[in-house]
């Protein structure tokens, strides 16, 4: 039997390089979420940083290239800088003339397909982006999702991402879940997969003061999972969340 190989994995809502550190903020820095200012390149370079000592990295809020990142594409920046041979994203939602947000993954191995997938929800703009690793049984799936704020939206979004990962024996589910684990909404993901909750949960959100574990990395029973950690991504407002994985090592090439 192959020994298992392991994996370090980091998820992150990086606020696309935008700084928010207290709730005043919100009010009287949104121009900066929507408007190229403040010192962006320097957020995503610390980042690059963080995620790099990573193998394979799911981002949310990521610009795809739009005015205020100064159409920097901030997956490809973050590949580049981190030292990653692959990377792919997922542009979801267009916020007027001047804003854009995507999914992202980073990563060291190469991954075998892509999928992305928009999701339902009451409003659009929401999406999951799927990276399949190896084949058959030893296959590894990673999933980057950014939920709904509303409960609703986001049941009808964890309904149609467990369908997608039903037959997957080893799967990762990772994002800005908006919400916590024991949510009813949370449920049908964990009864239609083999995804199970985390051992411990990790404050996420917000970043200056961790209240709240809405930020999530859901592994399948058939992985080992330890040594959850959070950390700061830049001045997002929420922390990143890592953790170490035990996968097959037929799942990874280089």
């Amino acid at each position: 039997m192959a020994v298992p190989q392991r994996l370090k994995l980091l998820s992150a809502n990086i606020q696309a390089g935008s700084s928010t550190r207290r709730y005043s903020d919100y009010a009287t820095r949104s121009w900066s979420h929507l408007l190229p200012v403040g010192n962006k390149r320097g957020m995503l370079d610390t980042i690059a940083r963080l995620a790099g000592r990573h193998d394979i990295v799911g981002l949310q809020e990521a610009d795809p290239g739009s005015w205020r990142s100064g159409f920097t594409n901030q997956t490809h920046y973050l590949a580049e800088r981190g030292g990653f041979d692959y990377w792919t994203h997922q542009p979801n939602r267009r916020v007027g003339q001047f804003a854009s947000s995507a999914n992202g993954l980073l990563s060291k191995f190469e991954p075998l397909d892509i999928e992305v997938h928009p999701l339902p929800g009451r409003i659009n703009g929401r999406g999951v982006l799927i990276a399949r690793f190896g084949e058959g049984e030893d296959g590894l799936t990673i999933a980057v999702a950014h939920l709904s704020l509303g409960a609703q939206s986001r049941a009808a979004q964890l309904s149609f991402i467990a369908e997608l990962l039903a037959d997957s024996p080893h799967a990762v589910l990772m994002g800005d879940f908006n919400c916590t684990v024991d949510r009813p909404e949370m449920a049908t993901l964990f009864r239609q997969t083999r995804l199970q909750p985390p051992a411990s949960l990790v404050h996420t959100f917000p970043s200056w003061k961790p209240q709240k574990a809405i930020d999530h990395i859901l592994v399948s029973d058939a992985l080992g999972c330890r040594d959850m950690q959070a950390f700061p991504a830049a001045f997002s407002d929420h922390l990143a969340l890592s953790v170490e994985l035990d996968v097959p090592a037929a799942a990874l090439k280089r």
